[in-house]
């Protein structure tokens, strides 16, 4: 497809998204009592009020109609590699609706999401051949010619990476920012070795999360949910893995530090949660870089205010989201080489580590660290 194609694509994805999102969130007091999250005193939650967390409903259903639709109004549109998409979505439906029944029950472990998302993975491996064979690791390449070894990592790291999405679903914009700059990075290396399939992957994305995003930022009517994280966090790994398998030249350390923030989030929280909390790696907590931003930093140059009172948490992703897209940025550029990508990969993870030290100790408040924990007790309930 032309440049112009790809963005009447993207843009009629996003209308369909906007369109039921908002929906979702005009008919909430119909359907409020089973998709509200009523849980407003957990270690992770942000807000004040019950909100909708089905958004993930608003962005699937969104993508499906938008390319309906798309079809429909450019029928002779060639390459839009609708078969591909469809299938992706088909495989995509255990991880999406584990996500989704979790959202609307609260029922749903972590280890049970995880496996619905490694059965995705698994199916796009057998319909789409969306399974990774190199890594650019010496001794793990040789393992990844075994067929069942390499759908089991491919497994894992396509779970992996959802989760890691979900990881940072905690602010408004965050992670659905995040989701927009890594799907972009990623279709851009697509798109310099001429892989449409990818490219189209991304648009389609792209214009998914914007929809939701629309509605969700800055004030938080709808929040992503569990089905949706999980479906965006799929649906750009699978992306990832795509791009790996249908491009001999692109290297994994490329795609790797495209996708590092994420990724080096949910590692880090395991190792310290597992070695140095010594509580289960998939026990919720607040000390999440996001949610240290949100304590250490937003809350010394964010004061409270009463007739905006979501400021304060649409200001993290202000913070997080251009430092995520500058290092994307420099990936896209800068990483065919993987020598290089893995210095940029070094690089973030250095840079993270950096920053996460510096918030936790309270580094970055000297003299004001007392004002601002007394700031916060007393605002606690403005966010």
């Amino acid at each position: 497809m032309s440049e112009f194609q790809f963005f009447q694509l993207g843009l009629t994805v996003f209308g369909g998204s906007f369109a039921v999102c908002l929906l979702i969130v005009l008919s909430q007091k119909w359907h409020g009592s089973l998709s509200h999250d009523h849980d407003l005193d957990g270690v992770q939650k942000m807000h004040t009020t019950p909100v909708p967390r089905i958004g993930g409903v608003g962005v699937v259903a969104g993508l499906v109609l938008g390319c309906l639709c798309f079809q429909h109004l450019f029928a002779k549109t060639n390459g839009f590699g609708s078969r591909e998409v469809y299938l992706l979505l088909a495989a995509s439906l255990p991880a999406f609706v584990a996500g989704v029944v979790e959202d609307f029950t609260k029922q749903v472990s972590v280890k049970a999401r995880l496996a619905a998302t490694a059965l995705s993975a698994v199916v796009a491996s057998a319909v789409l051949g969306a399974t990774v064979n190199e890594l650019d690791l010496w001794g793990v390449d040789a393992l990844l010619a075994i067929t069942p070894f390499a759908v089991l990592v491919t497994a894992i790291v396509v779970a992996g990476g959802s989760n890691a999405i979900n990881i940072i679903d905690g602010f408004n914009g965050l992670s659905s920012s995040t989701i927009i700059i890594m799907a972009a990075g990623l279709a851009a290396v697509g798109f310099q070795h001429g892989d449409g399939l990818v490219v189209t992957l991304g648009v389609l994305g792209i214009g998914a999360t914007l929809g939701f995003l629309a509605v969700n930022y800055p004030r938080g009517k709808l929040f992503l949910g569990d089905g949706g994280a999980y479906f965006l966090g799929f649906w750009v790994s699978e992306m990832a893995v795509l791009l790996l398998v249908r491009n001999a030249s692109v290297n994994a350390w490329q795609v790797l530090a495209i996708c590092a923030y994420p990724v080096i989030e949910v590692l880090f929280s395991m190792y310290r949660r597992k070695m140095i909390q010594k509580v289960s790696p998939g026990a919720p907590d607040a000390l999440h870089l996001h949610t240290l931003v949100y304590r250490r930093l937003v809350f010394k140059h964010v004061r409270l205010d009463a007739a905006r009172p979501w400021k304060r948490n649409a200001a993290v992703a202000c913070v997080i989201a251009p430092v995520v897209a500058a290092c994307v940025s420099v990936s896209v550029l800068l990483g065919a080489s993987a020598p290089v990508s893995l210095v940029i990969v070094l690089a973030q993870l250095a840079l993270y580590m950096i920053a996460y030290g510096r918030l936790v100790r309270g580094r970055w408040m000297a003299g004001q660290t007392s004002r601002v924990d007394a700031d916060m007790s007393a605002g606690a309930k403005l966010r």
